[in-house]
């Protein structure tokens, strides 16, 4: 299990990576990389992305292909097209897992007594989901790949949970694994989603560990004053924090992943915290962190904190 971090899949980024000591990375914004679905000769950038990371001792332990909704109908064509090539790509190189949304079906019906209009719930569209993802999860297999569904509501995260990321609502994780015939279908998983949504993440990988293809490393915290004071819905609330500056037990979740058989990477997503980023100069947004680099700060605390539990897990 090593430490990691996002980055996309160019030499230069591959060099970031490796300058800051990290030896994984998931190499996302797959879709709009010389390897995406527009470029039909991808096999020599995928050669260089592979012998660069190959000489700089880096692992690439997931391809992030989109995250979009493939499930709203102006988008499925290409977010298809993006995935197949992401197996291909990922196949072609050894690299186990291809990960992205798994998108949503949203239709809404009128509230006649409010006159506002409400999602219908997710649950009714399961079968479209499969419809969609396992003839991609059958191609994946063929390849040896894995897909996971990185489970962020993809909103605010202090409001209600209703997006277009189906799989951001645990529920529908069961719902999911126990309708689908296909092994190769798991989760892209992050502590700070199920925090934020007062989801014990330990007790949530004993119980889901082994559809865990897939670790986004990141915190969050709990305003508890405001919680008291407000409730859920109200900002500053829940806040992603970078390792080490939220309230996950990362010395119980690397267990918890090891008991479970885990066998890919911690990779750190980083630019959400609110202290530990790069802060734009802004007129408009004046303060003291304005104009702050602090996103590399971050990353290389969360990385010392993540190794404790990590190094020599291999």
């Amino acid at each position: 299990m090593r430490v990691g971090v996002l980055t996309k899949g160019e030499v230069s980024e591959l060099d970031w990576a490796y300058q800051l000591g990290f030896r994984s990375i998931e190499w996302v914004g797959f879709a709009e990389s010389r390897c995406g679905p527009k470029h039909l000769e991808w096999r020599q950038h995928a050669d260089e992305i592979a012998a660069a990371a190959k000489e700089r001792d880096i692992r690439i332990s997931a391809i992030g292909a989109l995250y979009g909704n493939p499930l709203d109908p102006r988008q499925t064509d290409f977010a298809r097209s993006v995935f197949q090539r992401a197996i291909e790509v990922a196949g072609y190189l050894g690299i186990r897992t291809v990960a992205g949304f798994s998108g949503a079906v949203i239709e809404t019906e009128l509230n006649e007594r409010g006159g506002n209009l409400i999602y219908k719930p997710f649950e009714q569209y399961l079968p479209r989901l499969l419809e969609f993802w396992e003839p991609l999860a059958r191609f994946a297999a063929e390849h040896r790949v894995r897909i996971a569904f990185e489970h962020c509501p993809q909103g605010a995260y202090h409001l209600p949970v209703m997006s277009y990321n189906m799989m951001g609502q645990t529920a529908i994780w069961e719902r999911l694994f126990n309708q689908t015939k296909c092994d190769n279908v798991g989760i892209e998983w992050d502590a700070s989603h199920l925090i934020c949504q007062f989801v014990d993440p330990v007790q949530n990988i004993h119980r889901f560990g082994s559809r865990i293809f897939h670790v986004h490393a990141k915190d969050a915290y709990i305003n508890r004053q405001l919680l008291e004071r407000y409730g859920i819905c109200h900002p500053g609330v829940a806040e992603h924090r970078m390792p080490g500056f939220g309230q996950a037990n990362w010395a119980e979740i690397v267990h918890a992943l090891l008991r479970a058989g885990y066998d890919s990477d911690l990779n750190i997503e980083g630019w959400h915290d609110p202290v530990y980023r790069d802060h734009p100069q802004t007129t408009a947004v004046a303060g003291p962190l304005a104009g702050r680099k602090l996103e590399t700060v971050g990353l290389l605390v969360a990385k010392r904190l993540l190794e404790q539990y990590s190094n020599g897990t291999e």
